[in-house]
């Protein structure tokens, strides 16, 4: 029987509190990186984030944004938002094979070891003058993973920059552990769990800008947020989450996640086969 995404729950803030997991930044040990500099090593661990950093080539990311096209106008036909399109590496063939991209595992296994799996996929897509924010927040709020060893790059698929509402990055924030939240009943943001002062926990906020094809990777702990796109372009990125294979999942989540560099060494992981579309 063919895997259905949908139905592998979200658990509530109440039901990850109850579990075992480690929540602290675990800083990235390699005395041999194949892809980054040792400095950029030591700049993940010490800020949380690395940017910009080259993914895709022009040809590639022309092709992946006409995909995305054609996926966002399929999703809006049926009624979805340009947010709800997740665990696209599970849904089409295109992106499981993204996820796989040499250039980008690369660079996340000199972070995470070698033995890497992506457990997640997302299309953050903020259309002209959609009016929707992304509260400050730390991802590991939401996931039931542990350790906290998840990689997420940002892939972008638009230009992004301050004027159509780039993420934003508040370095070394990812020092803090799991960070306290509130409820948010805003109807205008993304998220509905948001950190309070996000400032007083790091660095000043620092513009996450990318030309289309380049990405950046950031900390499960790292806070980050973007502000409403009033400007008459779209942005789009693709979320892409990385973690270290020996990491332990709950609420089925182990079926998201696909071997993209060296082994299943906790044997958790269903690394399911490509979607057939």
């Amino acid at each position: 029987m063919a895997l259905n995404v949908d139905e592998i729950p979200n658990p509530t803030p109440a039901q990850l509190a109850e579990l075992p997991r480690q929540v602290g930044f675990v800083p990235s040990v390699n005395a041999h990186p194949q892809t980054l500099s040792a400095a950029q090593i030591e700049q993940y661990n010490e800020q949380g984030f690395l940017m910009p950093l080259d993914g895709l080539a022009a040809d590639e990311i022309r092709e992946i944004r006409a995909f995305f096209d054609g996926v966002l106008a399929a999703f809006m036909e049926l009624g979805r938002t340009s947010y709800s399109i997740n665990t696209a590496h599970l849904r089409f063939a295109r992106i499981y094979e993204l996820v796989q991209h040499p250039r980008i595992v690369a660079a996340v296994a000199d972070l995470l070891g070698p033995n890497v799996v992506c457990w997640g996929s997302h299309f953050f897509c903020k259309l002209p003058h959609d009016g929707k924010s992304v509260p400050w927040h730390q991802d590991s709020t939401y996931w039931p993973l542990s350790p906290t060893k998840t990689v997420t790059v940002w892939l972008a698929i638009d230009d992004a920059d301050p004027d159509n509402a780039n993420m934003k990055f508040i370095p070394r924030s990812h020092r803090h552990g799991l960070i306290d939240y509130d409820e948010s009943q805003d109807a205008n943001t993304v998220l509905n769990l948001a950190v309070e002062n996000p400032h007083s926990y790091g660095d000043a906020e620092v513009d996450v800008t990318l030309p289309a094809g380049q990405f950046s990777m950031h900390s499960d702990l790292l806070l980050h947020g973007s502000e409403a796109n009033d400007s008459d372009r779209r942005r789009c990125g693709l979320t892409i989450r990385y973690a270290a294979a020996d990491v332990t999942t709950w609420y089925d989540w182990h079926q998201k996640g696909i071997v993209v560099r060296g082994e299943n060494v906790s044997g958790q992981w269903a690394n399911p086969v490509v979607p057939d579309h």
